[in-house]
């Protein structure tokens, strides 16, 4: 979950560029951005992202949030499989 820092806001005209060039980013941490939306409401955008383990999502959010246009919120997802593995392991 994104929200726009005072500088982004005041660039918003550049946001979809901004995007283009974190998927480019992303790339570099082996991330793939699977889907990107723009929202108004508590968050300005909704991004969800894959990428090989936390460590390299972590990496590519601190350089694209280092720029300042952005601030985000993470949260860790596990679809249905990945959910039953860790359901099989509680004792």
């Amino acid at each position: 979950m994104v929200n726009w820092t005072d500088q982004g806001i005041r660039n918003v005209k550049d946001t979809v560029e901004r995007l283009d060039r974190g998927s480019d980013t992303a790339e570099k941490y082996g991330v793939k951005l699977q889907q990107t939306y723009w929202t108004f409401g508590l968050y300005d955008m909704i991004s969800i992202a894959e990428g090989p383990d936390d460590e390299a999502v972590s990496a590519y959010l601190l350089e694209v949030c280092s720029a300042g246009n952005i601030r985000t919120i993470t949260l860790r997802a596990y679809d249905r499989e990945a959910m039953s593995g860790l359901l099989g392991r509680l004792g």
